[in-house]
């Protein structure tokens, strides 16, 4: 069930929310203040001791967003101490400096503005916008070398911003899914680029960021049939643990069940999109190695939002992660 209507973040402070998420402004000042001093030879303690059989991310709105509200330089340099490799879903403007770090960003924004995930490929009135928009964010991608963009079904309803316009139904929403992808996958093949469609839950309605009320792709085996569908090694699952747990939740089985189409992994802890400490329910050591046993090969991505000191978070889901 979908939370209640009247817990809804309205569209205004989810764009809020997103704006903030994508830009540094203010945010640098803050991040120089802070010293890592104290914490610096545990996250190097970490990075040394890494198996590194799972790659791992961080997501850069959820350190840019809450806690010292790192910019991207010190997310790079916090990323480079815990030996990850990546700052994902990071507008093109701040690639420069994970070029620079020598880092990558495993999976890209798709370029839609305002909350990303509202206007989708299941709404027609959308297509124009969304396809063009991810078709460049391909382009960029493949220019950068970096692997891969994400992608939403978007919100159910005819018009993204008002509940009251009326439901796309799953089979319409579905069916224009996969006409939409089919138009640019072709073009993500031939620049090496992966295309992953996120499944987000929509029964959280605390938080702009913390579920989705009104997001159509809220079940993970709807979203992995409409990758089936499309039919291309480019068309991929992003698996996030967190919206899995709340919508499915069996996710060491969901695992096996779409391994052939996974292309992306977030982790956070649940309830809150917290931390992965022992205060939520998630065990992910054994999801971790459910990944390798699969074979897996792509990364996992760290999208808690800290409610903490972030570096101490952070080193803690790298080594738990670290399996």
């Amino acid at each position: 069930m979908n939370a209640p209507e009247a817990s809804q973040p309205s569209p205004i402070r989810r764009r809020h929310f997103l704006s903030r998420a994508a830009t540094v402004a203010g945010a640098a000042a803050a991040a120089a203040s802070v010293d890592f001093a104290p914490s610096a030879s545990a996250a190097d303690q970490a990075s040394s001791a890494l198996k590194g059989r799972i790659k791992q991310s961080m997501v850069y709105w959820c350190f840019n967003v809450a806690g010292e509200m790192w910019d991207i330089e010190r997310q790079c340099q916090v990323a480079k101490q815990l030996g990850i490799t990546s700052v994902e879903l990071l507008a093109p403007e701040f690639w420069p400096t994970l070029k620079k770090h020598g880092m990558t960003c495993a999976i890209a924004p798709n370029g839609m503005p305002g909350a990303p995930f509202m206007k989708g490929f299941n709404n027609l009135k959308y297509h124009d916008e969304v396809i063009e928009r991810t078709t460049k964010m391909i382009d960029l991608c493949a220019e950068a070398g970096f692997p891969s963009v994400i992608a939403f079904t978007g919100f159910k309803y005819h018009d993204a911003d008002d509940p009251k316009s009326g439901e796309i139904s799953l089979d319409e929403g579905f069916n224009n899914c996969v006409a939409g992808f089919k138009k640019i996958i072709g073009h993500a093949e031939q620049k090496g680029v992966t295309i992953c469609i996120e499944h987000l839950n929509s029964r959280d309605g605390s938080h702009p960021m913390k579920g989705h009320p009104g997001y159509q792709g809220d079940d993970v085996d709807y979203v992995a049939e409409i990758c089936r569908k499309v039919g291309s090694t480019r068309m991929k699952l992003l698996f996030d643990i967190y919206h899995v747990q709340i919508m499915n939740g069996d996710v060491i089985r969901r695992l096996d069940q779409h391994k052939d189409v996974i292309g992306h992994i977030h982790t956070a802890g649940n309830p809150g999109r917290g931390e992965l400490d022992d205060n939520q329910e998630i065990n992910y050591p054994p999801i971790m190695r459910k990944l390798i046993e699969i074979g897996y090969q792509g990364y996992v991505g760290q999208e808690f939002i800290p409610t903490r000191d972030p570096l101490a978070g952070l080193t803690e889901a790298v080594r738990l992660c670290d399996v």
